[in-house]
């Protein structure tokens, strides 16, 4: 068949009223072997290209968990979870979250570079609390927005380990995923990585500005354009700042409000669970079924009322 059509094509130009016409169409064989994607690969979700290199471990490991630090956004969140994957699924050890922060002190912008730094730092402590290891393992003692790598302490358990999960995210110089993933380091995580996508790095040179990259952790880029916005347009600063304003926050607070969640968040990781909501009262449209006793109850009710009605007529 495509020996033919490959025939046809290699014919000399005739006139349209001569040339054959040739559809290719894909046939029963085709569809009976049709294999259909995943249902979370359709949805254009799940990168399983990715997710099986994260998930698989090595046989020689005796079906130990493989950690992933799994980094989600959405418009005005930011997920950050410490995953493992089983046979009915994954299996999540410890959460954060950016809408935490105001607890910590963070009242606006929850989605910038700053805010995805503290959500990582907050799941390493509160992880690393979880499993008893926040004293053996600080983290970073001073941010500085270096390069740093967990050390394993000669005595006592090994450091957490866990690889880092992007999803579906560019990982382009810069990206927040990143922030996350230097807030988990400095938090006390051990995840494999190199400072080649923190922002600062210069390709050219090859080397990070660590001064840039610290600019990056306490909201400085968002200062500098608060104080830009404000001298250039006040109309535009308080549209687009309107959070900032209401909660009394300025362009020279910022760096402040950063240090003392970060404090903050190593004092008391601990997710706190919000008091259990009394259940509403829902409306029925049917009668309540009747226990027994009072099924039984309403028996003599019945029999003692009709044996008055009978002695009353008599």
């Amino acid at each position: 068949f495509f020996q033919q059509a490959l025939f046809v094509a290699l014919q000399p130009t005739q006139s349209s009223s001569t040339m054959p016409f040739l559809k290719v169409v894909k046939n029963k064989a085709y569809f009976m072997r049709f294999q259909v994607k995943y249902r979370r690969r359709r949805e254009g979700k799940t990168d399983y290209y990715a997710r099986r290199r994260l998930i698989n471990q090595d046989k020689n490991k005796y079906n130990s968990p493989k950690y992933r630090l799994v980094v989600r956004f959405t418009n005005k969140d930011v997920i950050a979870q410490i995953a493992y994957a089983k046979i009915e699924g994954d299996h999540i050890m410890a959460a954060a979250y950016s809408h935490e922060l105001p607890a910590y002190g963070v009242k606006v912008g929850l989605t910038n570079y700053a805010a995805c730094y503290a959500t990582g730092l907050l799941l390493a402590r509160r992880l690393l609390t979880k499993l008893n290891l926040a004293d053996a393992y600080k983290g970073a003692d001073e941010v500085t927005g270096d390069e740093y790598h967990v050390e394993e302490n000669a005595d006592g358990p090994r450091p957490f380990r866990a690889n880092l999960d992007v999803g579906l995210v560019r990982t382009t110089t810069g990206a927040r995923v990143f922030g996350v993933l230097k807030g988990a380091v400095d938090g006390g995580l051990s995840i494999p990585h190199s400072v080649r996508r923190f922002p600062g790095y210069d390709p050219e040179s090859k080397k990070l500005d660590a001064e840039v990259h610290k600019s990056y952790i306490f909201g400085n880029h968002v200062k500098e354009y608060m104080a830009y916005l404000e001298e250039e347009d006040a109309e535009a600063y308080n549209r687009q700042f309107s959070k900032y304003v209401a909660a009394g926050i300025n362009s020279e607070g910022l760096e402040a409000m950063y240090k003392k969640a970060h404090a903050a968040i190593r004092k008391s990781p601990a997710h706190v669970a919000k008091p259990s909501q009394k259940e509403k009262e829902r409306k029925r449209h049917s009668r309540v079924k009747l226990s027994l006793a009072q099924r039984r109850d309403r028996v003599k009710q019945k029999k003692a009322a009709f044996r008055k009605a009978n002695a009353i007529e008599a």
